[in-house]
């Protein structure tokens, strides 16, 4: 074989070797590679698997919501990104893939949007639900506003899609303070008019176990157990991650009227979450908060004395 064709098979050959080993890492991929999720690019019907988590019990690996304004082809389309402090009117459209507003909810726990509204710091927690004006397919709530960023967090799903959650970023003009996060701790007092409560919260908060998280709650002293439903239960639970504000919402099992309320979940990585518990009592809501650190390993966790122990159920 003269040396041209020679040099010809040999660029040939390595032509196709190449092929075949691109192809062939294309379809194996790296032997230690973990698959990754990446919200906004699964289908439909997978999306936000596990924003909401404990009526058909938690994954093994939870995930969070509210990272960003657009996924699955729905917008959270903010009217105004600044907003003055104080009491103010907040305004926003779901849009579709179309540019159009998104006008068909499926209804969730009595509303067809829930929207949580919080500053970056995670203070001034608000979960409120908004008016659809539905000539223009425009939401409006009022909302009390603190200088700083806020998260705004719309919970909802469309008519005949899974549950989805968007969130976006509004600015609050005036001297900003910020504050630090308290210290991880499971129970919360709340001085009103009635009296003390006093709310706990115990259950295994290592990341990416399934657990049963128990919040029980007391008014001076003693146990309440006369809860009133809201949003069609004794009491709904949210959680956001410090940092990015992943959110995830949960809701109870089914349960007597306190002073237990058992929730199903788990909490997606290693991490500092802020925990709401909403319930209402005597014809008036009212809202519980928790540091929580998810670290360690299943099967233990710290008390406020430093102690360890597990809650079975």
């Amino acid at each position: 074989m003269s040396t041209p064709l020679r040099v010809a098979a040999f660029v040939t050959a390595l032509a196709v070797a190449f092929a075949v080993a691109w192809g062939g890492g294309r379809l194996a991929g790296p032997v230690e590679a973990e698959p990754v999720a990446h919200e906004g690019t699964a289908d439909h019907g997978e999306t936000a698997a596990a924003d909401h988590v404990g009526h058909e019990g938690p994954t093994a690996v939870a995930d969070v919501g509210g990272l960003t304004a657009r996924a699955d082809g729905f917008t959270l389309d903010l009217a105004e990104r600044t907003l003055p402090a104080g009491t103010t009117r907040l305004d926003f459209r779901v849009l579709t893939s179309s540019g159009r507003p998104l006008l068909d909810y499926t209804r969730e726990h009595e509303k067809d949007l829930h929207l949580i509204v919080i500053r970056r710091d995670l203070t001034g927690f608000q979960h409120v639900h908004p008016r659809l004006d539905a000539a223009t397919g425009t939401w409006s709530v009022d909302v009390r506003l603190t200088p700083g960023v806020w998260r705004v967090v719309a919970d909802f799903t469309p008519e005949g899609w899974d549950g989805l959650t968007l969130a976006d970023d509004v600015a609050v003009s005036g001297d900003f303070t910020p504050e630090d996060l308290p210290a991880d701790t499971r129970t919360a007092e709340l001085e009103t008019d009635e009296g003390t409560y006093t709310v706990s919260l115990e259950g295994d908060t290592a990341p990416g176990a399934d657990t049963v998280l128990t919040t029980s709650i007391e008014l001076n002293g003693e146990p309440v157990t006369d809860l009133e439903p809201y949003l069609g239960a004794f009491g709904h639970l949210v959680a956001i991650r410090s940092g990015d504000l992943g959110y995830l919402h949960v809701h109870p099992e089914e349960g007597a009227p306190g002073p237990g309320i058992d929730f199903a979940t788990a909490f997606p990585t290693p991490g500092t979450y802020r925990l709401f518990l909403d319930f209402q009592h005597r014809g008036t809501v009212r809202t519980a908060a928790f540091t929580v650190e998810a670290s360690g390993v299943p099967g233990s966790t710290t008390t406020d004395h430093g102690e360890e122990g597990g809650h079975d159920h």
